[in-house]
């Protein structure tokens, strides 16, 4: 108990000396800072390998907000509610990712569906061959395994090693590349 009230009262004297604008005490207070916010966050999300970035957030936001902090109150409430909102926005975030990746999978499903077999079978048409020949590795790569080979985004980014935002990033250069090839050659 006692330690933590003399952890409070050297967290409100760096504070207030770093809103005066003393660089030296301001860095001692994030120091100082870093394991506590570290604790609350990790004991929010765990290990999850985004609780780093949160973290950063957080010290990010009392950077940010730290003249809006008022002297002679307590730091620790402050710091907890901004940690808290901060892990609050990245579950919330994460949530919404999860959700674009579920729609875009669903959307790149084929509305025909054809076994991979029987799509690969199937030769592709000699001016779509001479096109895909022309796109850089990456894009045909990401083209094939989502078009002709007809994986999920998820499937094909882990396919080529890559992430499911990279992998979509390269197919649509390569769609677009692939309509301006075929939009110019003759049928």
């Amino acid at each position: 108990m006692l330690e933590t009230a003399e952890r409070g009262a050297r967290w409100r004297e760096w504070m207030a000396s770093a809103q005066r604008g003393d660089a030296l005490a301001y860095e001692r207070l994030l120091e100082d800072l870093l394991p506590f916010v570290r604790g609350l966050v990790r004991a929010r999300i765990g290990d999850d390998p985004n609780a780093e970035d949160v973290m950063q957030e957080v010290l990010l936001s009392i950077h940010t907000a730290r003249h809006t902090f008022q002297a002679g109150r307590d730091l620790e409430p402050w710091v907890r509610t901004i940690a808290r909102n901060a892990v609050i926005d990245a579950v919330r975030r994460r949530a919404r990712q999860r959700a674009r990746v579920a729609d875009v999978e669903a959307a790149d499903l084929p509305e025909d569906p054809r076994s991979r077999a029987s799509a690969e079978a199937e030769p592709l048409p000699r001016s779509l061959e001479r096109a895909l020949a022309t796109l850089p590795p990456v894009q045909r790569e990401a083209v094939m395994l989502l078009k002709v080979e007809g994986l999920s985004v998820l499937e094909a980014a882990q396919r080529a090693r890559t992430t499911p935002g990279a992998l979509k990033l390269r197919a649509h250069r390569g769609y677009r590349a692939l309509r301006d090839l075929l939009g110019r050659e003759p049928a």
